[in-house]
């Protein structure tokens, strides 16, 4: 592994959503990059697992496309520091391979990832319909109710000019009346800025990026408000333990994509989340399964 004592300073500015994911090659299989804190002092972890993907991504064929991650959250990282990525090539078949990364910080490893990538095939195609909802054009920027500071400053501050969302209400027209037992959140996600068409994996790990950022309120609801509704500080210690991507169609980043997430149960300090990414004309493109550790603050 390399030397983690002699490395680049970290980035002064985040000028949009490929900063968010960019990391330097430093060795065959090794790359390092920089996170930004999704709570005081804790790396977000969903860029963790975008930037652990583009490392994977970097050691395939471009013609194979990645279609699954499984990730596992074992310790914080550090906002300060960079995480140096590690690579294991594990096989390449003649439709499929597989990578497996480790994201290491201060020689311990935080965050590990397993990915498969695929050769584009034609076959039956079938989905689930998703319900009619508002239109993201129709509904409020929820970053002015996030202005302010403390542990949101980077999503009321940098983070407004890296991704977009509209949060639609609950009750909203459209909506159908959860199951007893079952939380339910819908959220309209994009980058703020036009990503490169000619780059799918890019697009693909934006959407790894995204899947973090309400996945995990979703199981607390029970608990809490979500940040959007919610008014004072939070009530629960909340962070991801586990985090699964299944991506079926093709998609954009940079376009208007409904987040449906469902939570179907919560017990012994842990919340189980499910969610599937829409596009604006109803196409299902990914589905993720995500589960989160949920304490009340005492």
């Amino acid at each position: 592994m390399a030397d983690q004592t002699r490395v680049t300073e970290q980035p002064t500015s985040i000028s949009g959503f490929v900063d968010l994911l960019s990391l330097e090659q430093i060795e065959l299989n090794l790359f390092r990059g920089w996170c930004h804190a999704g709570a005081p002092l804790r790396a977000f972890g969903g860029q963790v697992a975008a930037q652990a993907l583009v490392a994977a991504g970097r050691t395939v064929d471009p013609g194979r496309a990645v279609h699954s991650l499984h990730g596992y959250f074992m310790r914080p990282g550090d906002p300060r520091h960079p995480l140096v990525y590690e690579v294991e090539r594990l096989r390449d078949g003649r439709s499929y391979a597989t990578r497996r990364v480790t994201a290491i910080q201060g020689g311990e490893a935080m965050f590990t990832l397993s990915a498969s990538f695929k050769v584009p095939e034609d076959g039956p195609d079938r989905q689930r319909a998703v319900p009619p909802l508002p239109d993201p054009d129709q509904l409020d920027d929820p970053y002015v109710a996030w202005a302010g500071g403390g542990a949101e400053s980077y999503w009321s501050t940098t983070g407004r000019y890296t991704l977009e969302m509209r949060i639609v209400p609950r009750g909203a027209s459209g909506l159908p009346k959860p199951q007893d037992g079952v939380e339910e959140q819908f959220v309209w996600l994009k980058s703020a800025s036009a990503l490169p068409g000619d780059d799918p994996l890019l697009h693909v790990c934006a959407l790894a990026y995204l899947s973090d950022l309400t996945l995990a309120s979703t199981a607390a609801m029970h608990l809490q408000p979500p940040r959007a509704e919610r008014r004072g500080p939070a009530r629960i210690n909340l962070a991801s333990l586990d985090h699964a991507m299944w991506f079926h169609r093709p998609f954009r980043a940079d376009e208007w994509l409904l987040f449906a997430q469902r939570s179907p149960t919560s017990a012994d300090g842990r919340g189980l989340a499910q969610g599937e990414f829409y596009t604006r004309d109803g196409l299902l493109v990914a589905s993720v399964v995500q589960e989160a550790l949920v304490r009340e603050r005492r």
